[in-house]
């Protein structure tokens, strides 16, 4: 970690002769050396993966020029950092929260307004239906009108809608409400696109799965909270606490500044150069001298750059991916507790089958549940200390592929009559698995996808895998009850595919710096 606050030695390129710059002369620099003042010399784009349309620069004899990387890696990983992934980590904290309480939420209210099984269902699907809605919306706004503009309504939005769920009359008004709630949550994932933005290549990957922790931190608290709460105030309380999280990103969102590489490639270059110094300053660094290179790009956000000539092969088995990780880890979670619920491992595996139980049976969750969900919750963090060890030295492909084979592995033994310590170390080992792993997607996405397109990314590829979450109740809960086998089986198989996947991707991004414009590496 001492590592990343050190100031890296950038060299910049310096033209001897502006007129010819085909010719370069490339003479290392380090931003100690640097004279001249900071200027800023504009590369217009037209489209994506098109040629550059214009560009215009200073006529200095001698002129040193960087990008917004080269500045990044001289600033290097510091006191701003650490503020930016406080409160990023807060908007995950919240996310977190919003879904762990889904599976508290349900058996409450079976119970209190005698829901049916597919009443209770709809509470869960209503959340995932509003987040793969909105989650492209969001990447658009983001890749649109900046992401501290989207990241900052999407939480507003959550956090009215999940105050006013916690006051729902009836059951109508609670699905209408928590829909609305979900479609907020679909925002969060830009956190992770604002936050890479302004991290430097060596400390990305480490640094965006450490933001993760926060994730598995807001699952623990859920139920911490619910553990206080549910016993003594009941599940309205608990809708109202479970914001608190939300509460304090609102409150302190005016401290977060625009992405400089938003800021670039929207043409607002002298802002970018505000923000960058106000990092350098906050971090006792100084900001490299010269001229900026700015990539320019007018049209952002549009659906068909994922499919340009150059990503298409990315976009297709990337979405897959993503569809998977959240497939496979609602699923696990889901399964926990149907086998436990069975009884005999032995007696659920042998007849192939798990009988239906009445739709309208009543059972209350009660402190030992609470503690049982709680240690099942505790797998996210081995699963991300393991991936957190892997990711910068295997890289993101082949981390991503050990994850889903590792939970395949895990998965395999289950078809065979285990007592049940064995069927919950193999649970625990396949959600730490899968866990991490999810974390390792939202490490390779934002790295993959040039800024003019990258918030669009982020929210497609979490559309997909709401679309996963969506899938996966009707295979752990209904497929269940008619076939143990096959529903194992499906498991198995899509998480070996996603395996494979994840290998043929074409791009590894392992030291990769970000891409500032389609086409156009820095």
């Amino acid at each position: 970690m001492d590592n990343w606050t050190k100031s890296a030695k950038i060299a910049y390129k310096r033209w001897k002769n502006p007129e010819l710059r085909d010719e370069t002369d490339f003479v290392g620099q380090t931003d100690e050396v640097q004279t001249t003042d900071n200027e800023i010399c504009t590369i217009a784009s037209a489209a994506p993966g098109g040629a550059e349309s214009a560009s215009s620069c200073g006529s200095d004899k001698t002129e040193e020029t960087f990008t917004v990387d080269d500045v990044l890696e001289v600033i290097g990983f510091g006191k701003f950092q650490w503020k930016i992934s406080l409160l990023t980590g807060l908007s995950w904290i919240a996310d977190a929260m919003e879904m762990m309480i889904l599976s508290i939420l349900g058996p409450q209210l079976h119970c209190e307004w005698r829901l049916p099984g597919y009443q209770v269902a709809l509470i869960t699907s209503v959340v995932f239906v509003g987040m793969g809605i909105s989650s492209p919306l969001w990447g658009n706004v983001s890749d649109k009108y900046g992401r501290r503009v989207g990241l900052t309504i999407c939480m507003c939005w959550t956090l009215y809608y999940g105050l006013m769920s916690a006051f729902s009359p009836v059951y109508g008004w609670l699905l209408v409400l928590r829909g609305l709630v979900g479609f907020g949550i679909g925002g969060a994932p830009q956190s992770v696109t604002l936050y890479s933005e302004f991290l430097p290549v060596k400390s990305r990957g480490i640094c965006i799965m450490l933001i993760a922790a926060f994730w598995a931190i807001g699952t623990v608290f859920e139920v911490l909270l619910a553990l206080w709460v549910m016993p003594t105030l009941g599940w309205r309380w608990l809708l109202g606490l479970s914001t608190i999280p939300m509460a304090i990103f609102v409150s302190f969102c005016f401290w977060l500044p625009e992405s400089p590489r938003f800021d670039v490639l929207t043409g607002r270059s002298e802002k970018a150069m505000e923000t960058l110094t106000r990092v350098a300053k906050e971090n006792g660094k100084t900001m490299p001298q010269g001229r900026m290179i700015a990539y320019q790009q007018s049209d952002r956000g549009q659906i068909k750059d994922l499919f340009a000539a150059q990503y298409w092969r990315t976009t297709l088995p990337l979405w897959f991916i993503w569809f998977a990780y959240a497939f496979s880890y609602y699923g696990i979670v889901l399964l926990t507790t149907e086998l436990f619920q069975a009884g005999d491992s032995c007696v659920a595996t042998q007849g192939a089958k798990i009988e239906p139980t009445c739709s309208l049976e009543c059972k209350y969750l009660t402190s030992a549940d609470y503690k049982d969900l709680l240690w099942t919750t505790l797998a996210e963090f081995p699963g991300l200390l393991v991936i957190l060890l892997a990711v910068d030295h295997i890289g993101r492909k082949r981390s991503m592929a050990l994850c889903f084979f590792m939970f395949s592995l895990c998965i395999l033994p289950l078809f065979a009559c285990i007592e049940r310590t064995a069927l919950t170390i193999l649970i625990f080992v396949a959600r730490a698995f899968i866990s991490g792993g999810y974390q390792v997607v939202f490490v390779y996405t934002p790295e993959v996808f040039p800024t003019g397109s990258r918030a669009l990314a982020m929210g497609t590829s979490s559309a997909m895998a709401r679309v996963g979450a969506l899938i996966t109740p009707f295979v752990a809960q209904v497929m269940l009850r008619t076939s143990v086998y096959l529903t194992l089986s499906v498991y198995c198989g899509v998480a070996v595919l996603a395996g494979v996947a994840s290998l043929i991707l074409p791009i590894e991004t392992l030291g990769r710096s970000l891409q500032e414009s389609a086409g156009v590496q820095p």
